[in-house]
């Protein structure tokens, strides 16, 4: 496998969205990934499953997409010889993900102070809400209530009394990312070390991390932010604009693009020495802005990006999915790939981002069928008997 990942081992135990996120990360990056799963299978397998428009012979947007390229064992980690069985696959692992609530890996005997004594080189790594300590770290989170309780979603919207969560649940996926992240800086640690750690990652302080420069102005100024819709707090003219077929948006952040833009536009209004420099564009923010609106809307969108790039004015679409997912640079990129199910047949979804100039494999195994390595995996990768495996599966340890 000519992976950046290849040779490192996963085990994944998460559901819903930030955990799977991350191990579909690791995995599109050569990690093998082992989905540990509860015997009925984790809850991420229902969504959508049924959904006439969102499934694929029964199986969901939700799991096709984030558990490609990972396989499927099924264990009762409830159960003491259920425990013993995951205990054997931490001693041939690299890294154990979860993403369950604070305080239930402990419970479980699967935190990483349980795990260190079986495998001194493990590293795990929990996702969670709000972290592992604090005063608050056991309430519970999805996305929505990270993006509300970090901040961000106070700058989202059109105004003030219309504050929007992102349409992408970065709150979800932001955890995920920053848990690839860490898990990565883990094992380059432990080259030196020789010794596993914690990963401790919490989608509220992702959050926080994502304010960056804004909240350095917040301790400047004293004040909070507020939704200013798609426009800038510097920089104008920096909006979406309203064209004759749909919307593009427009980022003029040098006077030297301004004058382009005049140009293109063509409009007497501005045509001010007031309004070549930032201050006066600023303080004429409503005026520019009408005005490009009543310019652009003549003319349909390809017209005025086809224009404005000529120029060389930063612009671009408003793409709806359909457009995004055809864009040429899209495909060139391989950022829709096949995704099939383990029947064989196949739908699309989007690739990896991460490019790579010499470990450059792309390939997307099918998300797997619930339990469908779990014989493979126990008899391959912990030498177990078929006579044992099949007395598991009686007492109902594994699936």
């Amino acid at each position: 496998m000519n992976k950046p990942l290849a040779g490192i081992r996963i085990l994944d135990l998460t559901h819903m969205l930030s955990g799977p996120y991350c191990g579909m990360i690791l995995a599109d990056l050569g990690a093998e990934t082992i989905k540990v799963e509860p015997l009925k299978g984790e809850g991420t397998r229902k969504l959508l499953a049924n959904d006439p428009e969102n499934s694929l012979n029964g199986m969901g947007a939700y799991f096709i997409t984030l558990n490609r390229n990972k396989s499927s064992v099924c264990i009762d980690l409830k159960s003491e010889q259920g425990l013993a069985v995951f205990y054997d696959l931490v001693r041939e692992a690299d890294v154990v993900i979860n993403n369950f609530g604070a305080g239930v890996p402990t419970r479980l005997k699967i935190d990483f102070e349980h795990l260190k004594h079986v495998n001194p080189r493990i590293i795990t790594c929990s996702i969670t809400g709000f972290g592992n300590d604090g005063p608050n770290y056991k309430r519970p989170a999805f996305d929505q209530v990270a993006q509300a309780t970090g901040g961000g979603m106070s700058i989202t919207g059109a105004s003030p009394e219309q504050q929007v969560r992102a349409g992408i649940p970065i709150g979800d996926l932001g955890g995920g990312m920053f848990a690839v992240m860490g898990i990565q800086a883990a094992l380059l640690e432990r080259e030196k070390s020789g010794f596993g750690q914690d990963v401790d990652i919490s989608m509220l302080d992702c959050q926080i991390s994502l304010l960056n420069y804004m909240a350095t102005m917040h301790f400047l100024s004293g004040k909070d932010p507020y939704p200013i819709g798609n426009s800038h707090f510097v920089h104008v003219p920096y909006d979406t604009f309203k064209t004759a077929d749909g919307f593009i948006v427009i980022a003029v952040i040098t006077d030297n693009f301004w004058a382009n833009l005049k140009e293109v536009v063509n409009c007497p209004d501005f045509d001010c020495v007031l309004l070549d420099g930032q201050p006066g564009r600023f303080e004429f923010k409503d005026m520019i802005t009408d005005k490009l609106n009543e310019i652009l809307s003549t003319k349909p969108s390809a017209y005025w990006i086809e224009k404005l790039e000529e120029a060389r004015i930063p612009c671009a679409p408003v793409n709806k999915f359909s457009q995004a997912l055809s864009d040429e640079q899209v495909l060139y990129r391989n950022m829709v790939v096949d995704l099939k199910h383990p029947d064989g047949t196949s739908t699309k979804g989007p690739g990896n981002p991460i490019k790579f100039s010499r470990t450059n494999e792309e390939s997307f195994s099918p998300a797997p069928d619930l339990g469908e390595q779990t014989e493979q995996v126990l008899s391959e990768l912990l030498n177990m008997d078929p006579v044992k495996i099949a007395q598991l599966k009686q007492q109902k340890v594994i699936g």
